[in-house]
Formats: C-alpha cells, structure tokens, sequence
C-alpha cells in the first residue's frame, strides 16, 4: 500500500486536472463520481481518511425527512425521496429499506391521533411514489418490539425508509468514480489555494504521510470540505457563509439488550425532541442528539457524558424494563454536520437541511444537505461547474450512480442476506474480490456480518494508512464488538503482516487505535455510574 500511495502521489503533479475535489465524504465521492463519467480528468483528495468526519458518523438513514414535510418542506422532502427510492433499487444490500414504527398513547396530540400521522404518511408515500405504510394494533406491534412501553398504548404507524453502512456508501461510490477513470488518495491536505491572476489554477498540497508538497493545476476545485467550507471558500469570496456545525451523538448496544429488527420514533420525554431507536448491523443504535458544537472543528467530535444519560433516559423511558446503563452500551460515535444556517435563532432541530453551492473565480464551494440527497447536490455543484468545463453541459443527469456486480459471484456457504449484503458492499469488484481472497477468510467474523476477508482486502486495496482506518471506516468493528474489536487483533496482526506492515508499524498502530477508540469511541469516563429508569 506504501509503493501505490507513493506511486498515486509522484502523478499527482503530472497532470493537469479539470476538477479537484477537496474533500472525501459523500459529497465529495459524489462530485467525483458524477464529473469522471464525463471523461474528465478528475483527482479527489482528503487530509484525513475516506468519510472521516460527518460521512462516516451519520444516524446511517437514507431517508426523506418525515418532519420535513410536516414542517412544510416539501421540495426536500420530494427530492430526498425520489433519491433513497433510487438508491434502493441500484444498490440493494447497501442500502435497504426498513421499517420505522411511531407508537400511539392515550393524552391528546399527534400521540394519539393516528389519523393525522396517517394523513402524513399518505403524502409521504405518494411523493415516494410507494404505498408502504400501515398501523400495528396494540398486540401485533408489542409482538414485533417486544418490551416497548405499553401503558396507554393504542398501536403503532409504521412506514418505511432505508439504513446503510455510510462509510461503504462514501466507498462504493468513490470505487465507481475510480472505475471511470478518477484518481482518488487520501491522507493528502490542500495548503493554498493557487491563482492566476484572479482565478483559480490549482492548489497546494501536502502529503500528510510523508510531508512532501506540490503544486497541482485545475481548471476547477471543488470545495466539498464540508463544515470546514469557508477555510478555502476565503481564498476567492470576500464574505463567508454562515455554517452551523451540529453534533449528533449515538449510543451502540447489544440486540439482547433492546430487541429490536426496525427503527422506532419517539419523542424524548424531558425536551419532546424526535429522535430515533433503531437496528443497524446487527446492534441496537440509540440517537441523535442535536446540539450546536462549539468545539475545535478539527478536533474529533465526541459524546459528552450528559449526552449519555440523556440518551439512556430516552431509552428506558421507552424500554422501562432494560434499565440500561453505561455498562451496556458497547461503543459511541459523535459526528457534526455542516448545516446552512438560516441566521434566525432556530433551535437545531429545526434548521433546514438544505445544500448551498457558491461558484467564484474557479472555485466551487458546497456545504448542507444530506446523505441521502448527495447525488443531486453533486449534479448542482457540477452545473456550476459549467461557466469553467462547458462539456460537463452534456452529460447524463440521470444516469444510474452504481454499476451492477455480476451473477458470477460464487460466495461459499452463503444465505441470501449475506450474498445481498457482499454485493451490495463491493458491488462490481465482489467477483475479484472472490477470487483473490483466501478461501478460508471469506466466513463471518463470529457475532458480526463481517467477513474476515474483508479485512484482508480493505488492507490490500482500500488506502488503509491506520488501524483506525480498517477497524472504525472500511469496517465497523470498531463500534460492533466489545472494547473496539480488541478479541480480533492477533488475527488482524497477521494479515497486516502479510499485507507488508511491519512489527514496528503494527506496534505503533495498536497503540494509536486504543487511544482513539478511548478518546472518541467509548464512554466518557464522568458517566459511570447507574442511569435511572
């Protein structure tokens, strides 16, 4: 991986490029993605790893916004709708769809009132396209979310949107881009932004590995950075956006510990915020908060301990005979997201999560908008695109984002879920993958719906520079197993081994990992203590 890094590196500054892309979260994957179809030379750079920050910390939903609609947004809604169809059907086992219940009480409101919630989800459906939706009576919903909270309970709305591994979203697309012929490396920071004259003509970079610099040349740069957009924004406009970074915190449990196969909506009961429990690679995922961060951006996000007695409270408010604690929840994940602000005041939760796209001198700057909609914010940003690279003028705005795998995959001792899952993970390259894999690593880490070779090939051919890299992005293991996947070490030491990293390098790895996952991954140590009921 050192000699291909090296090698991508020494090319970078032999080419001038139409369009370089800051920033490898989804945002960024999808610009690259979309502009390499049109032959263009395309390069994608990150000074952190692939979907590092917001892309790889999200509530993991490919959905249209349910409150949105009910806040009047239907534009949003609409498109975020038409986007998580289409992501259903051109990657299934990615991206898939689930059902979400909203549980009724006796008291008055939208709680009890199913039909109104019936009505919003009659227009829902129908801005989908879909009919999927439904009401559970009393005993068929506490059959299908056994221990939820009974008192006063009159049934359940249920309707569907989709959950996905974010990360593999950001990787699969970045695989497709790379596929048309884009050139993608990570660990590599734009210093400066270059100009001739008034008008952008490259950048500055280093290479965060080694500290080398070059200079490359552009006919565009797309600013996709995110919450961090009016750093390079700066170089060309002479007034900045107002960014709102929100922080959204989640708690990881065991399903033994809160059963559950769908996703329930509930209000939290101190504040009334929506928020959302849910199942998600096998695990139970407690979430989101909603807070504005005003915290170091560049430094990593992490839960606060009263983020986590206020998520356990919503929890066992729900699920009142859990009585979880902190000793329950296997992991955390904080991440920010980059919300344009409307300037008003507004609580969080309440901000549109709307995309903007500003074009100055060459530069294209893009920051809001969601997972889910990141196709159409990338066909925006490229439209703007077009003042620099008429030919991006015809492209196909409709074509389909993944290229389908093959019916040759032949995965040993495989069910159909797991076939559905691989593929949708690896899409095109899932016959490679097969093939060049050891035949005994291609079986499920036990207590995971991972493969062991999946490792092996995130160490091969996914630019993994860290252990954090391999246990926290290409795979969640990090998240999934007790104490940061630490029981899967030895056996990953030895692939990394054979996969060129040294003992010294290895050795280093393991202590920056367990420091990391320390630090930003577990529970903050102020919270230790019982979380009441």
């Amino acid at each position: 991986m050192t000699d291909h890094r090296n090698t991508l590196w020494q090319q970078l500054p032999e080419t001038e490029w139409d369009i370089i892309v800051v920033g490898g979260g989804i945002t960024g994957a999808g610009v690259a993605r979309e502009a390499a179809r049109t032959g263009s030379k395309v390069l994608l750079i990150e000074q952190q790893d692939y979907a590092f920050g917001t892309s790889s910390r999200s509530s993991k939903m490919v959905h249209g916004g349910l409150r949105y609609i009910a806040m009047g947004d239907i534009r949003l809604t609409w498109h975020s709708l038409v986007e998580r169809e289409r992501l259903l059907n051109e990657a299934p086992g990615l991206v898939d769809r689930m059902s979400y219940f909203f549980a009724h009480y006796d008291g008055g409101g939208i709680k009890s009132n199913r039909w109104a919630f019936y009505i919003l989800l009659m227009a829902y459906d129908f801005l989908a396209g879909i009919h999927d939706r439904g009401f559970f009576n009393t005993k068929k919903f506490l059959e299908r979310v056994p221990g939820y909270r009974s008192a006063g309970l009159q049934g359940a709305s249920r309707y569907t949107d989709a959950v996905t591994d974010d990360t593999r979203l950001v990787l699969r697309v970045l695989d497709e881009a790379r596929r048309d012929g884009a050139v993608t490396i990570n660990y590599v920071k734009s210093e400066k932004t270059l100009l001739n004259g008034d008008q952008v003509s490259g950048l500055q970079v280093r290479n965060v590995m080694t500290g080398e610099t070059a200079d490359l040349r552009a006919k565009v740069v797309v600013n996709a950075t995110g919450a961090w957009v009016n750093r390079m924004r700066q170089d060309v406009a002479s007034e900045t956006v107002s960014v709102r970074p929100q922080r959204g915190s989640h708690l990881v449990v065991s399903s033994e510990r809160i059963p559950l196969n769908d996703a329930v909506i509930l209000f939290h009961p101190d504040d009334k915020r929506a928020m959302f429990i849910y199942s998600w690679e096998g695990r139970t995922v407690i979430g989101t908060t909603d807070l504005d961060h005003k915290d170091d951006l560049d430094d990593e996000a992490v839960i606060t301990a009263e983020e986590v007695r206020y998520l356990l409270r919503a929890a066992n408010h729900e699920y009142p005979n859990a009585h979880l604690t902190d000793a329950d929840i296997i992991a955390t994940w904080a991440g920010v997201r980059p919300i344009v602000s409307s300037g008003k005041g507004l609580d969080p939760s309440k901000e549109r999560r709307d995309h903007a796209v500003w074009a100055e001198k060459g530069m294209i700057s893009v920051s809001g908008g969601k997972l889910t909609t990141f196709r159409q914010i990338a066909q925006d940003v490229l439209t703007a695109a077009e003042i620099w690279l008429p030919g991006l003028k015809t492209r196909d705005r409709k074509a389909g984002i993944f290229t389908q795998p093959t019916n040759s995959v032949a995965l040993p001792d495989c069910t159909d879920d797991l076939y559905r899952r691989f593929t949708g993970k690896f899409g095109y390259l899932a016959e490679r993958f097969v093939q060049e894999m050891p035949s005994d690593e291609l079986k499920l880490i036990p207590g995971t719906q991972t493969l062991w070779a999946e490792l092996r090939w995130a160490l091969r051919h996914e630019q993994v520079a860290h252990l954090d890299d391999l246990l926290l992005r290409r795979t969640r293991l990090g998240l999934l197993m007790p104490h940061g996947a630490e029981e899967c070490l030895p056996t990953i030491r030895a692939m990394a081994l054979d996969e060129d990293w040294t003992e010294a390098c290895w050795e280093a790895e393991v202590v920056r990992y367990r420091d990391i996952w320390q630090r930003y991954y577990s529970v903050p140590a102020p919270v230790r203590v019982a979380a009441a009921a």
